[in-house]
């Protein structure tokens, strides 16, 4: 508050308070709720405070200004705008109205200062509001402006900006009746001072100025401790490493310990807390959202800090606590959220906030290096319902790469609740449900979905998310909040269900038909199946079973398969692991020895078919995209290919221009053929022998995630999957597989 001795204008009456969070009244305990529920009309249960009386005429929008030893001052605003004071006595619990005006210092005692124009006067309420002492502060400097920057006991601290363009710092006291002010700095040009922290006459002082030595857009923040019964100079330090600080700044004082928020040595944030004679600083590290935390206050060896709730705060947050003794100590939550504190004369903190006790006023005390006590003062009444403050879900979700997560985050206005969240792929209704777990800093609950829907690998497509969230406390009803986001997978050659992750199908001597859906990316190392299901039965008919991709313009893989009578039928892939009836392709397929496909041999970007027959000629089958006739006529791709007794399409396993191929002679040796990108192929590579133990050699896609198809070989020998590495003269690189463990002989064919 600044006084002028020209103004000529009558301030109203105003009581004057150093708090070390500056508040705002009304705008603590309820954020903005994204999808609340209204509050129930009911009475939460109490504790009673330190005084043994839990008073329930709190206002709701009721802020703590300062705390003496018989009672408490409060703030709130009315309709207009105007503060309204408040003096609540902890004996009784009575309510005595001390003015109107502008909150801003606190005493700790029971002592008030009230504001009348130039004139400021001590009142003593532990006397009736009787009067202690008037100053006249016009007539004390009346050359210059002033403002007053703290109390300590009757002690009064102005700022006072001279006509020689200096700001000076004063300390005003009364004995006798007459005044006694000493000055205590002197600064010159955008000087700024402020009381931020006192215990018994000991204060702390911060300020900033622009000194006329340093660069003009530079500016010099610093922090000074004293006594009001010095009467001298202020020992001013910390101008190396004190933070840039504004009326919101805050600070701790006690007998033992002074702390207040300051720049870290890594130009983080961080607290500083001093030990008083012995040398020592804790720094307590600020992350987050709690980079813009205040120091509350410090009981006993606890530090308690956090983002309180004010009206131009983002995210208010919990009020937390930690100590100051114990290295390896760890914060705690002590309030779901706080918006004011003042300083009690025993050590204590009053703190306006919201608990598991209630809303309303809390007491915080202790000694030592113990965790403080909380217990409720005085209560509201009021019922504070869980809402949500923000939800944080990206629109889309990728989960082509090892070990990706879908991070999802929603802040509450209360920590004390449990968070259900369920996601629903809107295709096939499939859920997932999750009780989430104890609540990050800033009352946020995390979850890290790993793609994983039904015991599989997670369906593409759109999802809808639900979070719903209940307090622990029984007060108040749930809240929930949505929304959506999709799921996109690379499409792979050999997938049924579309969910990215290779389908491998195998036919037992009964002739039905199974379907093992491995997981999208390795788990282990491996590559793991998730889930088997029976397609079906009365595939005994065919002699060859073949997965070719997507060669009709589905976007999931097809089957072919081949009768006894050289019929060659289709079933188109529907996306959701089943097959559809089949459709006949047509006759006269029986001349042919092997088939193979699934791999784009002439990049056209649909997959092809290969098939050799009798005379060991190699044949090309374009693909059309057309169900009802997938393939166009064929082109002969080239003799010779009779030696062979297994040929795989792989797709480009080792970076030519398109799909390779790769062979298996009669001595068990396997070749690899680099495709042209037209539908030839190049001379044969010798990848290695060893191979004659696999009865079946099968192209089955990206197995292990890494971008590259890879080969599974089956048999008796056991099965393995054949990972791609991108070269032409060792192309795969084996890797152990509990697919089809202790199976090699139960399938007759796997495709």
């Amino acid at each position: 508050m600044k006084h002028t001795r020209t103004s000529g204008r009558r301030l109203a009456a105003a009581v004057l308070t150093l708090s070390t969070v500056t508040a705002v009244a009304g705008t603590l305990v309820t954020v903005p709720a994204v999808a609340a529920v209204a509050a129930v009309a009911a009475v939460p249960a109490v504790v009673a405070g330190a005084t043994g009386v839990t008073a329930t005429n709190l206002p709701v929008d009721a802020e703590v200004v300062s705390a003496g030893d018989t009672g408490y001052l409060t703030s709130r605003t009315d309709a207009a705008g105007t503060a309204i004071l408040e003096w609540h006595t902890y004996a009784d619990g009575s309510v005595t109205p001390v003015g109107t005006g502008i909150v801003g210092y606190d005493t700790h005692s029971d002592l008030l200062v009230t504001g009348d124009g130039g004139i400021l006067s001590v009142r003593d309420m532990k006397n009736g509001g009787a009067w202690r002492a008037s100053f006249n502060i016009g007539a004390e400097f009346p050359s210059g402006s002033t403002e007053l920057v703290g109390v300590v006991g009757e002690n009064l601290f102005v700022s006072v900006s001279t006509t020689g363009d200096y700001h000076e710092l004063w300390q005003l006291s009364k004995a006798n009746g007459v005044t006694r002010k000493y000055k205590l700095s002197s600064r010159p040009k955008n000087i700024a001072y402020k009381v931020v922290a006192s215990a018994g006459n000991d204060f702390v002082v911060l300020g900033s100025v622009r000194e006329p030595y340093v660069p003009t857009d530079r500016i010099v923040y610093w922090y000074a401790r004293s006594n009001v019964g010095s009467g001298s100079v202020l020992d001013w330090g910390g101008s190396s490493g004190t933070p840039e600080w504004d009326q919101s700044s805050t600070g701790a004082l006690t007998s033992s310990w002074e702390a207040w928020v300051r720049t870290a040595q890594d130009g983080g944030r961080e607290i500083g807390a001093h030990r008083l004679g012995a040398g020592t600083t804790t720094r307590v590290p600020l992350t987050g959202a709690l980079t813009r935390a205040v120091v509350a206050g410090i009981v006993g060896d606890t530090v308690l800090y956090g983002v309180p709730g004010t009206a131009t705060a983002e995210t208010p947050g919990p009020l937390y606590a930690r100590s100051l003794t114990d290295a390896a100590a760890q914060p705690y939550k002590v309030l779901d959220n706080f918006s004011s504190v003042a300083h009690a004369p025993d050590g204590s903190l009053l703190v306006r906030g919201f608990g598991p006790d209630g809303d309303g006023l809390f007491r915080i005390s202790g000694s030592g290096g113990a965790r403080p006590a909380v217990t409720l003062e005085a209560t509201t009444g009021r019922v504070m319902a869980v809402g949500f403050a923000d939800a944080r879900v990206a629109t889309h979700a990728d989960f082509e790469k090892a070990g990706t997560t879908l991070p999802m985050e929603w802040t509450l206005s209360r920590g004390n609740a449990t968070v259900d969240v369920t996601l629903t792929h809107v295709t096939t209704g499939k859920k997932l449900t999750e009780r989430l777990g104890t609540p990050l800093p800033g009352n946020r609950f995390a979850f890290a979905w790993d793609g994983i829907l039904d015991g599989i690998s997670a369906p593409n497509g759109s999802y809808t998310w639900k979070a719903t969230a209940t307090p622990t406390d029984g007060v108040g009803g749930p809240a929930s909040i949505s929304g959506s986001f999709q799921v996109v997978r690379r499409a792979d050659a050999h997938d049924l269900n579309d969910n990215g992750s290779t389908d491998v199908i195998a036919r037992d001597a009964s002739g039905a038909l199974w379907r093992d859906d491995l997981f999208d990316q390795p788990v282990g190392g491996q590559a793991k199946p998730a889930r088997r299901t029976k397609i079906g039965t009365g595939w005994g008919t065919y002699r060859q079973i073949e997965a070719v991709g997507d060669i009709a313009g589905t976007s999931h893989g097809d089957l072919i398969a081949l009768d006894g009578s050289g019929t060659l039928y289709h079933y188109l892939g529907k996306g959701d692991g089943t097959l559809p009836a089949r459709v006949r392709i047509g006759g006269g397929w029986g001349g042919y020895k092997q088939l193979t496909g699934g791999s784009d041999l002439n990049n056209d970007g649909r997959s092809d078919l290969l098939a050799t027959d009798a005379a060991g000629v190699l044949w090309l089958y374009k693909g059309t995209g057309s169900a009802t006739a997938p393939f166009a006529a064929r082109v002969r791709v080239g003799g010779g290919w009779g030696v062979y007794n297994q040929i795989t399409a792989t797709g480009n396993i080792a970076g030519a221009a398109a799909g390779d191929l790769v062979a298996r002679d009669t001595a068990g040796v396997l070749w690899l053929h680099l495709g042209y990108g037209n539908g030839t192929f190049a001379p044969r590579i010798r990848i290695g022998g060893g191979w004659g133990g696999f009865s079946q050699l099968v192209g089955a896609g990206d197995v292990t995630g890494d971008g590259r198809p890879d080969l599974i070989g089956y048999g008796s020998a056991g099965t393995y999957v054949y990972r791609s590495t991108g070269s032409t003269t060792a192309p795969y690189s084996r890797q152990s597989t509990s697919l089809y463990a202790g199976e090699g002989t139960k399938f007759n064919s796997v495709a």
